[in-house]
């Protein structure tokens, strides 16, 4: 469980679970969708792993603002997804790509990837001509046996290359914690003080019943091992977040 405190202020009316389903993926969906790419009603954005922990926060948000959502999705989830508005398309299609271009000829406004490796390039090339692509992990990389470093830093070469190309489209990675480091107190401070605000508007979402705290499993953490392994799984086709209780 987070160190989060349940009887804050603002968490008033939540219930741990929640809680704890959002602290993480909820700031990072909020974040990666408010401040990375400022989507907008009337835009259209595809989320990779729709059914996700990050990514069922993401395609709820993106509703939220008013934006088209397409959504790629184990198919045991594409009813959930429909009934929330997103457009679900199979992960493993071969032709997903096509799909993507069917529903949205001209490209879309945004991606959010959460697969990393070889899908990025992928991922850039669907999208619109001022498109933004949003890579936040390399989940396909996680049964590697060799050091994730070795993976991530070529996927950050090739979003930084993009980049200079002669391009309006844009390519970042975004990690949630990537303030919480900075060696300036102040610094350290207008993190802190960015992270408590967007919590608390992802809380308020959820009070207010915009937001849904999706949970896939909730596991004792005499269960730990099974939680992992279950988390960890190529096959994984879970729904929300996995927790753990004390």
């Amino acid at each position: 469980m987070s160190g989060y405190r349940s009887d804050s202020h603002h968490a008033v009316g939540i219930g741990p679970d929640e809680a704890e389903t959002l602290i993480v993926n909820g700031l990072t969906a909020y974040q990666m969708l408010q401040r990375s790419v400022k989507v907008r009603a009337g835009q259209t954005v595809l989320v990779l792993g729709a059914a996700g922990g990050v990514g069922s926060v993401l395609v709820q948000l993106a509703l939220d603002a008013g934006a088209r959502v397409i959504g790629t999705a184990n198919p045991r989830h594409h009813e959930a997804l429909r009934a929330l508005g997103v457009e679900p398309i199979d992960y493993g299609r071969p032709d997903l790509a096509a799909r993507v271009r069917e529903l949205a000829p001209a490209g879309v406004d945004a991606v959010f990837d959460h697969l990393g490796g070889a899908t990025v390039t992928l991922s850039y090339r669907l999208l619109n001509r001022t498109g933004t692509l949003v890579s936040y992990s390399i989940a396909a990389k996680l049964d590697d046996t060799r050091p994730v470093l070795l993976d991530f830093l070529p996927l950050l070469a090739k979003l930084t290359f993009w980049n200079y190309l002669p391009s309006r489209k844009h390519a970042s990675f975004y990690d949630v914690w990537a303030g919480a480091g900075k060696p300036d107190s102040a610094k350290r401070e207008a993190f802190r003080a960015w992270m408590r605000t967007d919590l608390t508007q992802v809380f308020d979402l959820l009070r207010d019943g915009r937001l849904t705290a999706k949970i896939a499993a909730r596991f004792p953490l005499s269960e730990a091992a099974a939680a992992m392994e279950l988390a960890e799984s190529s096959g994984r086709t879970n729904l929300g977040k996995i927790i753990l209780a004390p």
